[in-house]
């Protein structure tokens, strides 16, 4: 077994949204990139260089803890919209020095429904949702 990367491409949801308001004349600024799927990971990390090519702006701090244990300060950036293989969402970008890969975390990957297929290195589509991409929304049965 070995390590899984897929091509993604992210655009900058601030730019997507003044365009689509009308707002900026010009495409959203894009870019496509390799990332590692660390199932270690929870969130979706980008090298600094991306984060600034994607003119992302500064949102918040959080902790990260890193493998070794250690913390870490990570600036939080405004959202992309991250597509996989077809699949889209939306999704605050944690930003990392260039000397780290790219990464796609457990959360975007449970919010697009992509499973890791190690034996394979590749992302396959939740076996468990037949008809494909499907979210589960178990609060929605609340009185």
């Amino acid at each position: 077994m070995g390590k899984v990367t897929v091509t993604f491409r992210a655009t900058n949801y601030d730019d997507l949204s003044d365009f689509a308001r009308k707002r900026r004349k010009t495409r959203p600024r894009a870019i496509e990139a390799e990332a590692l799927v660390g199932t270690g990971a929870t969130r979706f990390y980008l090298q600094r260089r991306v984060v600034e090519a994607l003119g992302l702006r500064p949102v918040s701090e959080i902790t990260s803890r890193t493998m070794s244990d250690r913390s870490e300060k990570r600036i939080v950036f405004s959202p992309v919209e991250l597509e996989i293989q077809g699949r889209k969402g939306s999704f605050d970008v944690i930003q990392l020095p260039d000397t780290l890969p790219n990464i796609i975390g457990q959360i975007p990957l449970e919010h697009l429904d992509w499973v890791v297929d190690l034996r394979g290195r590749k992302l396959i589509p939740n076996p468990e949702h037949k008809h494909g991409e499907m979210a589960d929304d178990f609060a929605a049965d609340l009185p």
